[in-house]
């Protein structure tokens, strides 16, 4: 067991290991030892975990029997400490290609990494400090794969801990200190019925297939007596996809009831006990996130008209304007009635673009004057200052242009400048939100300046924006599973918006593919195909959150468990996801027939 691990040479001197749990305190059943040994050469650490049988029958192990604690630092204190003294820790538990990239938080090395070097590793779970709420990711645990011993028999399991200087470099030292290590990666991990499945081991094309079946399909393979895999998913063709989706939300959450102040409003349901849902509590209401429905089936309607779905659109909007959205103030309320007891800048930016696609659709002027108005609102409540999610700077500012609303256009020009001054002025010493520090408030300003700078062309945007970037791409890596894949980390989402309402790492989340959207940007900027397909990879990682029959769900809790509860489940509620189907809808990645 450690208390810490430093690099002599960090000038930080940041302890990589902290945690309520000691690292390398061993969980065990009682008919099982556990020898430890740790041998430190140069800059790799090796540690031994030897695992005997004592007992005098036949052991069957379970998956949560033995866990060895890794209790990486990563949890979310103010921006200042998280960028130095932080790490994101990006863990795949892949069997015998198992490994950890831990990433300081502000991206400057060196960085720490992990790799199995014997046995097999298959899962982790989490146990946290939940009077931390949402900012503590908690001590992880790792869980070797199940196994049969006999009487005396042992198993082991040894990792080797390195130093990195960043991604490139942790991909091939675990190449270099594990020369057994078997690279296995798809080119894409989520794919449409009808499209090819390619997969590379060691860069090498192995597999090239259609994806005929849908479901979740893992490709093994063996290299030297050494086993590895990946996990691709295989959804429907997106056309239909997201019709069923769409058509979902008009039938099942969408309230009909006369004399009743949220009908037509899209509500939560529940996908378990089949019925429609409602609670006063924020992320249970009938505003916030839960826009995002109508925002989908507004971008949806230009591509693809339906009668009956523009009825429910129809609807909706008459709720909205209703109860959400009090025109003569300009004002975005967070539930209905107009209810602003919370007031929430977060909620502005979506009204506005709801308001933005629904003119699109109908080409009526009045819902972009709207969604003007809402913009100058939320600036006008400080929202300069605010790192608030979707903020529609260029879809807004182009079609003010193309109506001839100048003077609607400069006096937005000028409040964009100024958010843009004061993204640039913080630099990575960001303002706690909902949480401390989170990938959702490093996005909106790789998206804000990087948007702003295709406005204006203006250099300093560019820079900027590059800057945020990558900053951003730290929360994601590029574990050959398709709810980990350039999904960026998560970890609380499934508490405040799930039934269950259980914290631990969301891989996916819908707010993932904020991500997505700043490497679109990047490469309309850059042209770098890399950027390409890693926006693709990061937009299509959120679609596991929807189902062929158009069902969904806000969060995949991943872990084994968290704090004993089992976890590796999509939670009942489909609720706020459909921000990540419409992220994809609009990208540039497909154009529809």
């Amino acid at each position: 067991m450690r208390k810490e691990l430093i690099n002599a040479a960090d000038k930080y001197q940041m302890n990589w290991i902290e945690g309520a749990t000691e690292w390398g305190t061993v969980k065990i059943p009682s008919q099982i030892s556990v020898d430890v040994c740790c041998q430190d050469e140069e800059d790799i650490i090796t540690e031994k975990y030897l695992f005997t049988n004592i007992s005098d029958k036949p052991l069957f192990t379970s998956l949560t029997d033995i866990g060895i604690y890794t209790p990486f630092n990563d949890d979310y204190c103010g921006s200042d400490i998280c960028t130095k003294m932080r790490c994101h820790t990006h863990i795949y538990c892949g069997g015998e290609m198992s490994y950890v990239m831990a990433l300081r938080m502000g991206g400057e090395p060196p960085h720490l990494g992990l790799v199995l070097t014997k046995g097999s590793l298959a899962g982790y779970s989490v146990e946290r400090d939940l009077s931390r709420i949402s900012n503590d990711r908690g001590d992880f645990i790792m869980h070797p794969t199940p196994q049969v011993l006999n009487p005396g028999e042992s198993f082991e399991i040894e990792w080797k801990l390195f130093w990195h200087q960043g991604k490139e470099d942790f991909y091939q030292k675990i190449n270099q200190i594990n020369p057994g290590y078997v690279d296995v990666q798809a080119d894409q991990y989520v794919v449409f019925e009808g499209e090819d499945i390619k997969i590379y081991v060691d860069g090498e094309e192995k597999l090239y297939q259609k994806s005929e079946k849908q479901g979740v399909h893992t490709f093994c393979f063996e290299k030297n007596g050494v086993n590895a895999k990946c996990a691709v998913n295989v959804l429907p063709a997106f056309q239909e996809l997201i019709k069923n989706r769409v058509t979902y939300i008009a039938e099942k959450q969408q309230l009909h009831k006369e004399n009743c102040p949220l009908d037509g409003a899209y509500l939560i349901y529940d996908t378990k006990e089949k019925h429609i849902y409602y609670r006063a509590e924020n992320d249970y209401n009938g505003g916030r996130e839960r826009v995002g429905m109508g925002v989908l089936m507004a971008a949806y309607l230009q591509r693809f008209y339906d009668e009956k779905l523009m009825d429910s659109l129809n609807r909706y909007l008459a709720y909205v304007e209703r109860e959400l959205y009090d025109d003569e103030h300009s004002l975005v309320a967070n539930d209905y009635g107009y209810d602003n007891h919370f007031q929430r800048l977060y909620n502005y930016p979506w009204m506005s673009l709801l308001f933005i696609e629904v003119y699109q659709l109908k080409k009526d002027i009045d819902y972009l004057y709207k969604a003007y108005k809402v913009m100058k609102s939320f600036y006008e409540q400080g929202g300069d200052h605010f790192y608030a999610i979707a903020i529609p700077l260029e879809k807004l500012m182009k079609n003010l242009w193309v109506e001839k609303m100048y003077a609607e256009y400069e006096e937005l020009l000028q409040y964009f400048r100024n958010h843009c001054d004061t993204f640039m002025k913080n630099d990575i010493l960001y303002p706690a939100h909902e949480v401390n520090y989170e990938q959702s408030i490093v996005a909106p300003a790789a998206n804000l300046l990087l948007e702003m700078y295709l406005l204006t062309g203006e250099e300093k945007y560019k820079e900027a924006g590059k800057r945020q970037l990558e900053i951003l791409e730290l929360f994601n890596a590029r574990q050959p599973h398709y709810l980990q894949y350039e999904v960026a980390i998560r970890h609380w989402d499934g508490y405040w918006f799930g039934k269950k309402r259980q914290y631990g790492d969301t891989y996916p989340h819908y707010w993932s593919a904020l991500t997505g959207n700043a490497y679109r940007l990047w490469y309309r900027i850059s042209k770098d195909e890399q950027y390409d397909k890693m926006s693709e990879a990061s937009l299509r990682g959120v679609l596991s959150l929807f189902f062929a029959d158009g069902s969904a769900s806000c969060a995949y809790v991943f872990p084994v468990t968290v704090n004993g509860e089992p976890g590796q489940r999509y939670d009942d509620y489909a609720n706020d996801q459909d921000w990540g189907m419409y992220f994809y809808l609009v990208s540039q990645c497909h154009s529809f027939q």
